[in-house]
């Protein structure tokens, strides 16, 4: 608000003009009150993400965030169509056909660049079960019919399972399996925290599970895992991905953030923040073991890993 004395009233006038002006530009918010839209995927290293933008975004800049949790195929259209604003992590090894047709195609979802921190989807086991059965090191112990019965459950019999988190998330397992003749059922835990809390059953008591997981994540400070070696990625094993065909390991993700096509007008300073925004899998590491292991709020986690690194924030300031 502007304040002042007689005569400051004709400033005054012409300061809110200016101010009614820019607002009709940039569909009815200036630039410092304009409310942020963040999506938030349904897994820790995406609300740390957003913890920590929406943190900068209001002390920092004086933004008003809202961060929905969404899932990673829905929020393309969100995107585009300005719902929501923003997403700082995308694996892009799951949405080829969204890049293609959101970013190249039809221009209306833009590269916002890379996150900075570089992920890996994978086949996981308990190292200790290896060591029992060297053989579950790779994908063709998995072929052999007396480890199969190794992981029958209730829910998979007569199959052996294999255990996935969210159905949402990028994931090829059904595919994998099917193609490598392995015969293995996928069921889904539903959620990250139902995942991990069944990870942690069998991991405890020494009980077999094969399960979907990926780096970075604070549970590798937990548990000490082992990730099955599958045929190596190839561009041409995912390119038929969407017939069904894939059959090989998960590809090294360096994530990326994508970002609304007005958002460069709405909130310029915004905009200017979240593609500035880029730190490492270290960084990012560092506040999953404060929320994971620690059991901070991703809000705690985020203020207190920014009371620490004023150096890495600073630089993304617009």
């Amino acid at each position: 608000m502007i304040r002042g004395h007689r005569w400051q009233v004709l400033t005054t006038m012409l300061a809110m003009a200016v101010l009614i002006a820019a607002c009709a530009g940039s569909g009815g918010s200036s630039t410092s009150d304009a409310v942020i839209r963040l999506a938030e995927n349904p897994w820790s290293g995406s609300r740390v993400d957003a913890a920590v933008a929406a943190v900068l975004l209001h002390d920092e800049l004086g933004h008003p965030v809202e961060i929905e949790e969404v899932d990673e195929y829905a929020q393309w259209d969100m995107i585009a169509s300005g719902t929501l604003h923003a997403c700082l992590e995308v694996w892009p090894s799951g949405h080829a056909e969204d890049i293609a047709q959101y970013i190249d195609r039809e221009h209306r979802v833009r590269n916002a660049g890379p996150l900075g921190v570089v992920g890996k989807i994978g086949w996981y086991v308990p190292t200790a079960l290896v060591t029992q059965h060297p053989a579950l090191a790779t994908w063709e112990g998995f072929a052999n019919p007396d480890n199969v019965a190794l992981f029958r459950t209730a829910a998979a019999a007569p199959h052996g399972q294999f255990l996935a988190g969210d159905p949402t998330w990028v994931q090829f397992d059904a595919q994998i399996i099917a193609n490598l003749g392995l015969d293995f059922d996928v069921v889904y835990a539903g959620s990250e925290a139902a995942l991990l809390a069944q990870v942690d059953q069998a991991y405890s008591s020494g009980q077999p599970i094969l399960f979907y997981f990926w780096t970075p994540h604070a549970a590798h400070l937990r548990y000490d895992l082992t990730e099955v070696q599958l045929p190596p990625y190839s561009d041409a094993c995912y390119a038929r991905a969407a017939a069904g065909g894939v059959d090989c390991d998960y590809p090294t993700d360096v994530l990326f953030k994508i970002v609304a096509p007005n958002l460069s007008e709405y909130a310029p300073d915004a905009y200017d923040f979240i593609t500035r925004f880029r730190w490492t899998t270290h960084d990012q590491t560092e506040l999953l073991a404060a929320v994971d292991v620690d059991d901070l709020t991703p809000d705690e986690a985020a203020r207190a890993w920014i009371a620490t690194h004023e150096a890495v924030w600073r630089k993304w300031l617009p």
